[in-house]
């Protein structure tokens, strides 16, 4: 939770109807200090499941942050839970579209936008010297973002992601409903940095790391990520 003495702040997230962002909207929209919460959406129709309290903003990432576009509004706090998979997407080019050119735009309009603290969801793995393309290109993306240099940057690199997506209208992954059943009886044998966690620990451990965010960058691997989570 962020800090009750704090000043207030205005805050946006993109990734806002995914399962990290509506877990983090809510947890947002209970913390004291956040003085405006804006949800970034692509329709005006995704807008409409947001939760009250937070104003939708409608954008295109292709071309946020280019001449013409609309500006984010004065923010001060911001937040990136935007992903997707090669499977969904429909191939790697369009995965790397979400996953680090969108990213990397919405970092960058942010920033213009005042921002000095930055979240970002990225994944277990990441690494610009992997071989596995999903995991390369986390890493690209965390890369571009610290070459940003923006005051305070927190990288979230959480393991497979529990939550309900059926309720936020999105298909479920096998592997997540698989890991739904057996986490009770074997999750005690599976290093805890490998375990999976659910989308809410993601969030609260994002948010309470970005209140209290030393300067530069912060990377918290999944097994911080529990830790973090559990006093929030």
């Amino acid at each position: 939770m962020a800090r009750r003495n704090g000043p207030a702040v205005r805050v946006c997230v993109a990734g806002a109807t995914g399962l990290v962002g509506q877990a983090l909207l809510m947890r947002l929209l209970r913390a004291p200090q956040v003085r405006q919460l804006t949800g970034l959406v692509r329709n005006a129709k995704s807008g409409l499941a947001l939760p009250k309290g937070c104003q939708p903003q409608v954008v295109d990432f292709a071309t946020l942050g280019q001449p013409g576009a609309a500006p984010l509004p004065p923010t001060d706090w911001a937040f990136c839970c935007l992903g997707t998979t090669i499977k969904v997407a429909g191939s790697q080019a369009a995965f790397r579209a979400v996953d680090f050119d969108a990213v990397l735009a919405f970092a960058r309009a942010a920033q213009a936008a005042g921002a000095s603290r930055l979240g970002v969801v990225s994944a277990l793995g990441a690494d610009v010297k992997s071989s596995v393309f999903y995991n390369r290109v986390k890493g690209e993306m965390e890369q571009a973002l610290a070459g940003l240099s923006l005051p305070h940057l927190v990288i979230a690199r959480p393991s497979l992601l529990l939550g309900e997506r059926s309720a936020l209208g999105q298909p479920g992954r096998p592997g997540e409903r698989l890991a739904q059943v057996l986490m009770p009886a074997v999750g005690w044998l599976i290093p805890r940095k490998l375990r999976p966690i659910s989308a809410d620990a993601v969030a609260a451990a994002l948010l309470a790391a970005l209140a209290d965010a030393a300067p530069g960058t912060t990377v918290l691997e999944s097994d911080a990520l529990q830790a973090l989570a559990q006093p929030a």
